[in-house]
């Protein structure tokens, strides 16, 4: 469960151990962010499954849209706002449940807190790997050097001791103006 999260993810593990053949991906070219540090991530495609919720007597399907990615996994997949949404799920992260609303009731998805320990050990063994790798100390470096100056970025006030008119109603043809300062007086 990911709530943080804007995307569906499954890995190619994953897809390979329910037999799901790399030719049923749709291509996709949309990278996404803040999986590989300092660099964006293309997607091997996009994928459309049935997702099923729940037991015989109470369940949900719906599709989902997975984004499969082939990265070092500890999951199976990972599901994130876009799966909430289509749900009406709301995850709990306290208690390791998700909740839905199911044709005869609420549906109860949750884990044992041992399996999500064995789950953040591994995360942990994955991230040491790749902060200890001479590819992250790389990426480092170009981030560092790509970096836009911070002051003189485009977007950012800079003060200037001359005031400056501005129009109060750029849509208003009457051209009232308004100055602005940091060294004006009090009047």
């Amino acid at each position: 469960m990911d709530g943080g999260n804007g995307l569906n993810i499954m890995y190619a593990k994953t897809l390979n151990e329910m037999g799901i053949d790399r030719m049923n991906l749709h291509p996709i070219r949309v990278p996404f962010h803040g999986i590989v540090p300092g660099r964006q991530a293309i997607p091997l495609g996009q994928i459309d499954l049935p997702i099923i919720f729940g037991d015989q007597s109470n369940y949900r399907t719906e599709t989902l849209t997975f984004d499969a990615v082939g990265f070092p996994e500890t999951f199976h997949t990972i599901l994130g706002r876009p799966c909430y949404t289509k749900f009406m799920a709301i995850p709990n992260y306290t208690y390791l449940k998700l909740k839905m609303l199911g044709p005869r009731g609420v549906i109860t998805i949750g884990t044992s807190f041992h399996r999500a320990y064995e789950c953040e050990v591994e995360c942990c063994g994955h991230t040491t790997v790749v902060v200890a790798s001479e590819e992250l100390a790389t990426l480092r470096e170009e981030v560092i050097e790509e970096a836009p100056d911070v002051k003189r970025s485009s977007g950012l006030f800079e003060s200037t001791e001359e005031p400056k008119e501005v129009l109060l109603d750029p849509s208003n043809s009457e051209g009232k103006k308004v100055r602005i300062g940091t060294a004006l007086s009090s009047e």
